[in-house]
């Protein structure tokens, strides 16, 4: 089995990419665990602060996946 080259920053944003992928599924599943958690209704009910998480967690999630992927090529591809 051949072992890849890998960074720490590879693996910082892998972890981040995962932690944003698990809180945007959590958030579509559970959209009221925010209020739960930290016991506010900032949009008074109407839903519009948990979209506005859905949205900033799929770009988040989506940034780190792009950026570990070209941590994981830059790396790889330097080596052969």
């Amino acid at each position: 089995m051949k072992i890849l080259n890998t960074s720490k920053s590879f693996w910082i944003q892998l972890l981040l990419a995962s932690l944003t992928g698990i809180l945007l599924l959590v958030t579509l599943l559970f959209p009221d665990w925010i209020e739960l958690v930290f016991g506010i209704d900032s949009d008074g009910g109407s839903g519009a602060f948990e979209s506005a998480i859905v949205a900033a967690l799929v770009l988040t999630t989506v940034v780190f996946t792009l950026l570990a992927r070209s941590e994981w090529v830059r790396l790889n591809t330097s080596t052969q």
